[in-house]
């Protein structure tokens, strides 16, 4: 009997060590049987995955796979976390957003916040906001020497700004108890809306915040307007970071020294549901800073704080309750990669205001990750990662070299006036909108397992949010455009526009194809009807005559298309069938076009919706 050395578990203590070569002969083995023959690296490439910014997602790392030295929590640069204890000693900020117009409504729903796990405030104040003479109102019961606020006022920035110090003063707050930020960034309302801002006021502000209130910060680098334009996460990095550096200049040339500067600054970046993308941004965002703190002669001062909120691009219109899903899934990926405060947005935040439950769920899922998974207890428990410490690196040297380009076009502000941001963001976006159109990129519930019959959510409108400038892009918005035309006819005439699935021979043969079939149709709103289970070309006509469709789509196996796609094509033909589809790839007399998996999803449907006169 062999005896384990008392030493642990040792449970592998007698197997070798099993090498990369082996591991590479074992994939050229797999990939052969599907039919690629190919070996060494190119094996491994084979089942690498593109990613955004031409970085490339392999399918193992090693330790082979070198990045420089993270360091350590709290010392530059700063990639493991901006303060030694990281999130270990209170958690991360739970910040919940409030967009409301209503200063009593939005006092509601505030203090039910704060009562229920909230730390700190995110408000909305003047134009689609609060009115900055119902702030008082807003903050009514609000202990806001407990609770920090974060103001977004864009060009009314100053006096809500000035009217919260007043708050601060009239409800004898101290001022080394203030806690927050004023949310000055005019760079930032430039991106959303086109208008230009003084960066006068926001470096007034800064002076008075670095003089009297030091636990209050007065400007915001606020990334979201970039991330929504559909820029890639090195865009969104690269654009800040020429954000901050630009009022880097403004507050020094005010007064202010590089640490005072930086210490009056607050990041604020989109997470999203990739987990992994999510926590490399935020740990090169903080490497980067430290970068350019260092090369400003401030190293100590690189500390960045970081204010991560769930991404408005992934949440949907459509099944709004997965994005629940999402949310959570990123606001775990903010946590993990080292967030100070994360904003969890609502479910139905893309439908309008959101109801208590919806906010309640929000604050709740940092609550549930924090005190039942536990998971600020650990100081960036990504860290050590190959996969995550080699993504973090690739992604810091893309997004450094969009700051140096942004910074040879003359700054942030030169960029934005210039179109330069705005085209570069635009191309990222029309690439990754042709994925999404081709389900190369899923969307629960929208593009992929849409459910027609579920009912709509609805909620009351929101304020309309600032335009001008930088676009807004959604994920769904191209299969959303596809379902409101379905939804208006469907309430003209009483149905939605149909299409028969012609399933040939047996459920094995037929099963996998018709699936499929069905689901391409409902992403675009147009209801499948599959009865009887099968047909063939005695039955098609009567079938497809019953089933008030006027396109047809066949499905099956290959080798039953081959038998019986030309006759079942030509008795649909003879029962009116102005467009007959076939699910997989083949030509056949009678079938006018296939569908299949990578085909461009968003065109099929929008000509499918055309041939059968529903209105765009």
């Amino acid at each position: 009997m062999t005896v384990l050395p008392d030493d642990g578990l040792s449970l592998a203590a007698e197997f070798p060590d099993a090498t990369h070569e082996q591991w590479q002969r074992l994939v050229e083995g797999v990939l052969r049987k599907s039919g690629k023959d190919v070996s060494g690296t190119a094996a491994e490439e084979a089942l690498s995955t593109p990613v955004e910014d031409g970085l490339t997602t392999r399918p193992l790392y090693t330790a082979r796979d070198s990045a420089p030295d993270a360091g350590y929590p709290g010392f530059a640069p700063f990639v493991r976390g901006s303060r030694a204890e990281g999130n270990a000693a209170d958690g991360w900020g739970v910040r919940q957003r409030h967009a409301g117009t209503d200063p009593a409504r939005v006092n509601e729903a505030v203090l039910a916040d704060l009562e229920n796990g909230v730390t700190s405030l995110w408000l909305a104040v003047g134009r689609g906001g609060v009115p900055v003479s119902g702030l008082a109102r807003a903050l009514d019961g609000v202990y806001l020497d407990l609770a920090p606020v974060a103001l977004d006022a864009g060009a009314e920035c100053e006096p809500a700004a000035r009217e919260l110090l007043r708050l601060y003063e009239e409800r004898g707050v101290a001022a080394d108890s203030a806690r927050g930020n004023l949310g000055a960034d005019p760079l930032g309302h430039e991106a959303r809306t086109g208008e230009a801002l003084e960066t006068a006021p926001a470096a007034g502000l800064a002076r008075l915040c670095a003089e009297r209130f030091p636990g209050l910060r007065a400007l915001t680098v606020d990334a979201l307007p970039y991330h929504e334009a559909g820029g890639s996460a090195a865009e969104e990095l690269g654009a800040s970071l020429a954000t901050g550096v630009a009022y880097l200049r403004a507050l020094t040339e005010a007064g202010l020294s590089v640490e005072a500067a930086c210490a009056q600054l607050e990041f604020r970046y989109a997470a999203s549901a990739d987990q992994f993308l999510t926590i490399a941004k935020l740990r090169a965002a903080r490497r980067l800073w430290a970068r350019v703190a260092e090369a400003s002669g401030a190293p100590a001062a690189g500390a960045q704080r970081q204010h991560a909120v769930t991404s408005p691009v992934m949440m949907t219109r459509r099944d709004p309750w997965v994005n629940m899903l999402r949310t959570t899934v990123a606001c775990l990926a903010a946590g993990v990669g080292g967030a100070d405060a994360v904003t969890v947005l609502p479910f139905d935040h893309s439908l309008g205001l959101p109801d208590a439950f919806a906010r309640r769920i929000a604050r709740n899922t940092s609550s549930i990750l924090l005190e039942e998974s536990h998971l600020a207890r650990v100081i960036d428990p990504a860290g050590g990662s190959w996969y995550v410490e080699r993504l973090t690196d690739e992604l810091a040297h893309s997004a450094w070299e969009f700051f140096r380009t942004i910074e040879r076009a003359g700054g942030q502000a030169a960029a934005l006036r210039s179109g330069l941001i705005g085209e570069r963001l635009a191309a990222t976006w029309a690439e990754r909108g042709a994925k999404l159109a081709r389900r190369r990129e899923p969307v629960t519930g929208v593009s992929e397992f849409p459910h027609l019959a579920e009912r709509p959510v609805e909620r009351e409108a929101a304020p309309a949010e600032p335009s001008g400038g930088l676009p807004r892009v959604r994920r769904d918005e191209a299969f959303e455009e596809l379902r409101a035309r379905s939804d208006a006819h469907l309430a003209a005439t009483g149905t939605r526009p149909r299409v028969f699935l012609a399933a040939l021979g047996p459920a094995a043969a037929h099963t996998g194809r018709a699936t499929f079939a069905s689901n391409l149709f409902q992403a675009g709103g147009i209801e499948p009807v599959h009865d009887p289970v099968s047909v063939d070309a005695a039955t098609a006509a009567e079938a497809f005559a019953a089933s008030g469709a006027t396109v047809a789509c066949l499905c099956s196996s290959d080798a039953l298309y081959a038998e019986e796609a030309e006759a079942v094509a030509a008795a649909l033909r003879s029962a009116g069938a102005t467009h007959v589809y076939l699910a997989g790839r083949g030509e056949f007399t009678g079938v006018d076009s296939c569908v299949f998996a990578g085909c461009d999803a968003v065109a099929v449907l929008s000509s499918a919706l055309d041939r059968m006169g529903v209105a765009s």
